[in-house]
């Protein structure tokens, strides 16, 4: 039985060699369709394994509409501005973080997970900006291939963050200079807390070395017309953040991303995020900051928001399985206190996953990274019909047929599991009830 492959293993065992075996359509940066995302160490792909397909649909054509507008230009999709001319720099923070919007619902960086399609379909549902999946800028600097198929991108697709890991400020740069045509935000990892990440000394490792850490995000605000931002993970001792943080913006971050764990605090489930923390950051700092844990509902993102002061949050494992989360959708789990408050929401995981698979069939991606979001999105349905499960775990290459297929079987079987939204109605008749 094929399992889907771990999103660390897949990111970081990277032959430099063609990822996908099956033609793909030639993509430069100038292109408004197709992205690139990258992962840590150039994954080991075993050229028989189909999961590093790109996926297509069999009945188009691969010269699709889709592909059209690769000879236009990127200022359709934005081009740098002269952000560091002017004000100071935390005027210049302040003016592009409103000139985007003051976005406050993100989908936070996901390796194999937050890729194009994921993406737009999170933003179809209220997302209102968005971080690439990390890329690793040494692989991304000299593997074309990597590039080209690892990091997309459309001219819908902004706000947008571009995550990098690095520990070389050169490297950085180069990679850097790449993708700031087609962002809002070159972004500095460095709260990835994976084994990976030690080996390569990089991510939450480098708070060991902030020297480094420093040089990395001067050396990106000095020759970058693209403002610089960083995501960080908390010391255990809240001090230690406090200069970690106000040295980052006197460095010239113009936004940082706070996930309110630790380093070795890695089981989100384990271990509550420290909004406390968040909120001490967004205190001592004048830049727009961001609170990432937690986020599971929209009363989670209400009351991280009120508690902390931050100016948006991120989330992640929870809209992997609900990418709705944003609009307003909820899963069961976290209905149960309150049922009497909440309705069916007329929307399931299946429609959803549905809907992604139509983005898929626009912005190609691996299958590999499809399969992580079927198995996510549908992991509920899954436990009631284990067998559909294990038809698509012995599928050692998918189509959308069948994918579509699966969820037709699911809906046959009777195994629905709605998400629900707040009964607003109720909560207003109660309301007015006691106006009266």
């Amino acid at each position: 039985m094929i399992k889907p492959k771990p999103f660390l293993s897949t990111l970081f065992n990277f032959y430099p060699k063609l990822l996908f075996s099956t033609p793909v359509i030639p993509i430069s940066f100038m292109a408004l369709t197709q992205t690139r995302t990258v992962h840590s160490d150039p994954p080991l792909n075993d050229a028989n394994n189909d999961d590093d397909l790109l996926c297509f649909n069999q009945q188009q054509d691969q010269e699709d509409p889709s592909s059209s507008s690769l000879g236009e230009t990127p200022s359709l999709i934005g081009s740098p501005g002269k952000y560091l001319t002017g004000e100071s720099l935390v005027e210049r923070a302040w003016a592009h973080w409103t000139k985007l919007g003051r976005p406050k619902l993100i989908v936070a960086p996901m390796v194999d997970n937050s890729e194009l399609p994921f993406r737009m379909l999170c933003r179809k549902y209220g997302a209102t900006a968005a971080y690439t999946p990390m890329l690793h800028s040494r692989i991304f600097t000299e593997n074309e291939k990597y590039r080209n198929q690892e990091f997309t991108t459309c001219k819908d697709d902004r706000p947008l963050f571009v995550q990098f890991c690095a520990n070389d400020p050169d490297v950085l740069l180069e990679a850097a200079r790449r993708v700031e045509p087609y962002c809002d935000y070159v972004d500095i990892n460095l709260g990835c807390p994976q084994r990976i990440a030690r080996r390569g000394n990089y991510g939450a490792f480098l708070m060991d070395n902030l020297p480094l850490v420093k040089s990395l995000v001067e050396k990106l605000v000095l020759n970058l017309n693209v403002p610089v931002s960083c995501k960080i993970r908390v010391f255990p001792n809240l001090q230690d953040t406090l200069k970690y943080a106000k040295m980052l913006e006197d460095a010239g971050c113009s936004l940082l991303a706070v996930h309110g764990r630790t380093r070795d605090e890695k089981d989100g489930k384990k271990f509550r995020a420290d909004w406390n923390a968040i909120k001490a950051v967004k205190n001592a700092l004048r830049i727009p900051v961001l609170a990432n844990g937690n986020i599971r509902h929209m009363d989670d993102v209400q009351n991280c928001l009120e508690e902390t002061g931050a100016d948006g949050v991120l989330s992640a494992e929870s809209l992997l399985e609900n990418p709705a989360l944003f609009a307003g959708f909820r899963t069961a789990e976290w209905v149960a206190d309150n049922e009497k408050e909440t309705i069916d929401g007329k929307l399931d995981q299946a429609d959803l996953l549905v809907e992604y698979l139509k983005f898929c069939e626009i912005y190609h991606v691996p299958w590999r990274m499809i399969r992580s979001h079927v198995h996510k999105m549908l992991g509920d349905w899954f436990r009631i019909e284990p067998h559909v499960r294990d038809d698509l775990n012995a599928q050692s290459r998918l189509t959308f047929e069948f994918l579509y297929s699966l969820v037709d079987r699911l809906r046959e079987l009777g195994a629905r599991v709605p998400l629900y939204q707040k009964d607003t109605s109720s909560a207003r008749s109660s309301n007015e009830g006691v106006a009266i």
